[in-house]
């Protein structure tokens, strides 16, 4: 039996959504919502799923969450997903979900392009944008270390953001983590699908211990695509914004870059990188996108890797020390020899 979807009305009746002109119901109601609300709102009724799925709607949403996306070949991709917006927001909203890879890397077959949609906020307000467009298919990229630039060395993008320092640098560095944000969305274009892997919120600040530029890290922690105890068990997606400026001036954005690290701290090259990010996409799990869980899952593999560098330098002065071992009872067991003849 179907039931009808009624609302209140201020003379304390009840009035089914049907007596509400679709339009306005949409243009008054579910255009003021965002997108976690409006999802959440298309599972109550039949009549409002119908009402909720309007491809003008997350349209909007996408655009409004993510400027990158008025990028004219973006909104041509995005319009061939399966549901248009609706589905690149749900693949690109959330957190990938950290669990192992169901992916056969010999039967994987990679991405030959890949196209980054990046956002950089201030205090939820948009200061930087970038559109990225990667040919994976070449020999080069798939065997050199993965890293991918959106500035060049000697550009930088300014900003409207005041920067600060000198004897306020230790508060202006947490203000930044705080109040800056980025989202670094990956799409594939053949698949159509789509992963947002960054953290969202920084999950480190400092500066550059040459330069005194700041470095805001954001970065995802994900499952490598290797078994438990090696080096890629997990792997971080780790993005970097540099900043500098003079004190009291303008903010500029010197440099924004990703690049993919295993647990002994060692950049994986295009090839690993690509079989990993088509693996999380692939994958479809997703968590809700809020939250400081980013730097949870950021901190813990940062002690994980400490725990692992320590072990490897453990094993090495041990094996440092039979090397020795054997060398002295080599050294003796030799001059015995000679000298017993």
């Amino acid at each position: 039996m179907n039931s009808t979807t009624s609302l209140p009305l201020h003379q304390g009746g009840i009035t089914p959504i049907s007596a509400l002109h679709p339009d306005i119901f949409q243009s008054h109601i579910l255009a003021l919502l965002d997108g976690p609300s409006l999802a959440s709102l298309a599972c109550v009724s039949s009549q409002l799923h119908a009402l909720s799925t309007h491809d003008i709607l997350w349209f909007n949403i996408c655009s409004s969450t993510w400027p990158s996306l008025n990028h004219p070949r973006l909104q041509q991709i995005i319009s061939t997903f399966p549901s248009g917006h609706r589905s690149f927001f749900s693949d690109s909203f959330p957190f990938p979900d950290l669990q192992p890879l169901k992916l056969d890397v010999n039967s994987c077959t990679l991405p030959t392009e890949l196209i980054f949609a990046v956002d950089v906020y201030y205090q939820n307000q948009i200061i930087y944008s970038k559109v990225e467009e990667l040919d994976t298919s070449s020999s080069w990229f798939l065997c050199s270390p993965f890293r991918v630039d959106l500035l060049d060395p000697k550009d930088s993008a300014s900003t409207p953001v005041r920067y600060l320092g000198g004897s306020q640098d230790e508060a202006w560095l947490q203000h930044l983590e705080e109040n800056l944000s980025l989202s670094w969305i990956v799409i594939n274009p053949t698949r159509k699908k789509a992963v947002n892997v960054s953290s969202r919120r920084a999950v480190s600040v400092q500066r550059h211990w040459l330069t005194g530029d700041v470095q805001v890290r954001f970065g995802t922690v994900t499952a490598g695509d290797e078994g438990r105890g090696s080096s890629r068990e997990l792997v971080e997606c780790g993005v970097v914004v540099t900043c500098c400026g003079k004190e009291g001036g303008e903010m500029h954005v010197r440099e924004v870059c990703m690049v993919m690290e295993d647990m002994e701290g060692k950049g994986l090259n295009g090839k690993d990188s690509l079989v990993i990010l088509e693996g999380v996409i692939e994958q479809g799990r997703r968590k809700g996108g809020e939250g400081n869980e980013g730097k949870v899952k950021f901190e813990e593999f940062q002690e994980r890797k400490r725990g692992r560098k320590e072990e490897n330098q453990r094993k090495e002065r041990v094996l440092d020390l039979v090397c020795i071992t054997v060398g002295v009872v080599g050294f003796v067991s030799f001059w015995s020899a000679i000298l017993f003849k």
